[in-house]
């Protein structure tokens, strides 16, 4: 069977391996994973708390309205229940506009380097990704604007950016909405909202009810900690939503997820710690990382952006032989950068020691 030339050309998205096959193969133990952006402290101990006592309705189809969630979703974001969609990751929730929305030969507009799956999305049916490099890794939102055609159909606007973690100012996404047509879907990434300390970033949802047609993407894997139950919303038109609704499966997020996420809405004191904790660590990075005479750049999210001046493959490689899992951006188009997301405290120190000890 012979798949559409824009299949067969993807490129699927490079994930990483598991620890347990990384120290197998290392012949190591007692690594910590600093790569994937992942809440250093856990998950929520009331997400937990909920997901156990659910155990015993695991033969129960889940509720595939995602009613309770997105009834308690409309009360803290205070839109209505019909703008939500709730999606396995917010990564559903870009496939489900990409599949609602997208046609062959459409085009979308996106950042570049930027979050992967946007460009694999598009690709998936056909449409043609129009990449606006970053300006001193800051979206350029007036290239993209400048990208606009009769053609083009949705254009994404990831803030926080990953993986440079900088952040659009109020101002200029407020310039850039002026210059968007209405029919053409702005969709606001923000997976890493909840670290932003720069008050001049803009809150999407408060362009929801405007002339634009913006929708905004949101995440329970980052500041929550349950990046493992996969589970996310977005938050749109109704008019939209209900179209989405329309090629979404019905039982699209699992139980866990569900009990988990409302749960884990709740648990205030875990949200305070786990943005402390960030922020704390990022500070005793920043610190050390200056220290080793590297350059970093500040972020408005769990993660930071080290120019290594040297191959980031092979600082990677030797980290792992430390037990210390980052990433290289080569990716991205930064071969001689690594990401690191905070960790805990004693995991922050082992990094700076591991790094110290290689360059």
């Amino acid at each position: 069977m012979k798949a559409p030339d824009y299949i067969a050309k993807l490129k699927p998205y490079p994930p990483g391996k598991p620890i347990e096959e990384l120290e197998r193969e290392y012949g190591i133990s007692g690594s910590i994973k600093l790569a994937s952006n992942e809440n250093p402290i856990g998950p929520s101990p009331k997400a937990l708390e909920a997901i156990t006592g659910a155990l015993n309705h695991l033969h129960r189809y889940p509720d595939g309205s995602n009613y309770y969630l997105t009834k308690r979703l409309s009360d803290k974001l205070k839109v209505p229940v019909g703008q939500i969609v709730v999606g396995n990751g917010s990564n559903e929730i870009i496939e489900l506009l990409v599949r609602t929305f997208l046609r062959e030969g459409d085009e979308v507009i996106m950042p570049n380097p930027s979050f992967l799956m946007y460009e694999i999305m598009v690709k998936t049916v056909g449409g043609q990704s129009v990449k606006v490099p970053l300006k001193e890794r800051i979206l350029d939102l007036k290239g993209m604007a400048e990208g606009i055609s009769p053609k083009t159909r949705m254009i994404f606007v990831n803030n926080p950016n990953n993986p440079t973690g900088t952040i659009v100012s109020r101002d200029d996404f407020e310039s850039f909405l002026q210059q968007v047509p209405p029919d053409v879907i702005v969709v606001v990434d923000e997976a890493y909202i909840e670290f932003v300390r720069d008050r001049t970033c803009p809150i999407s949802l408060d362009y929801l009810d405007g002339n634009n047609t913006v929708v905004t993407l949101r995440t329970f894997s980052k500041a929550y900690g349950l990046a493992g139950l996969r589970i996310g919303y977005g938050v749109m038109k109704e008019s939209l939503a209900d179209l989405v609704h329309r090629v979404r499966q019905p039982f699209n997020t699992n139980l866990l997820a569900q009990v988990g996420a409302l749960a884990a809405l709740d648990d205030d004191a875990f949200l305070k710690k786990t943005i402390s904790t960030v922020h704390q660590g990022l500070d005793f990075l920043y610190g050390e990382v200056e220290k080793m005479g590297l350059r970093y750049f500040p972020t408005q999210t769990n993660f930071f952006l080290i120019d290594l001046e040297q191959d980031a493959k092979i600082v990677f490689e030797k980290m792992l032989h430390c037990g210390v899992i980052i990433r290289p951006m080569t990716a991205y188009g930064y071969p001689n950068y690594i990401r690191v997301n905070v960790g805990l405290p004693e995991e922050n120190r082992r990094f700076v020691e591991a790094l110290r000890k290689i360059i």
